[in-house]
């Protein structure tokens, strides 16, 4: 298993929560590297076994597969900061199997989101969210692929997302998961 620390900061009156784009340097690249590893185990590390959930990590998020997946015009990465200390992340892409019945419609999808577990979760959560939604403004629907026992989907159906019927799977990982939609226009 891939251990990975953190640095946990102290919630006070004068956190600064901040969410910005983020871009294949090596500040971005370390920061995503930590933040994808820490968080496919807080948020998996219950539902697969552990090699299945190591392999994921390292196919998914190793560094040459991210500098790839932030140099591709196809993805946008933002990144969640805690007092300058990078908390949690969001891709936004046009990649993915887009789910029956948006034919005709622009659509970007929300394929990574998360927040490393911390006591200012929900003020760090809303953050890049608000971010997500000004960014998939301009497209007609937005979509989330999430496991079914997701802690994330109450932050989904508080913003506007609508769960989808049947059971889909999430990409290289053999959970069920379902889907989100959020129209947007």
């Amino acid at each position: 298993m891939i251990a990975c620390t953190f640095v946990y900061l102290i919630v006070d009156a004068h956190m600064n929560i901040v969410t910005k784009f983020t871009v294949a340097t090596e500040q971005g690249i370390e920061a995503l590297s930590m933040l994808t590893k820490t968080l496919a185990l807080e948020k998996f590390g219950s539902l697969v076994e552990p090699a299945e959930l190591d392999n994921y990590i390292a196919d998914s998020f190793n560094s040459k597969t991210l500098v790839n997946e932030i140099n591709s015009m196809s993805n946008q990465w933002l990144v969640v900061y805690a007092n300058d200390q990078p908390m949690g992340y969001a891709r936004i892409t046009s990649k993915g199997q887009k789910p029956d019945g948006l034919a005709g419609k622009r659509v970007i999808r929300i394929a990574d989101f998360g927040v490393c577990q911390h006591e200012a979760l929900q003020q760090m959560e809303v953050s890049l969210m608000d971010k997500c939604l000004a960014v998939c403004s301009t497209y007609d629907v937005i979509w989330i692929n999430e496991p079914l026992r997701s802690s994330l989907i109450g932050l989904f159906e508080q913003n506007g997302f609508v769960k989808q019927p049947g059971i889909s799977r999430l990409d290289g990982l053999n959970l069920e998961s379902v889907v989100y939609l959020k129209e947007t226009l």
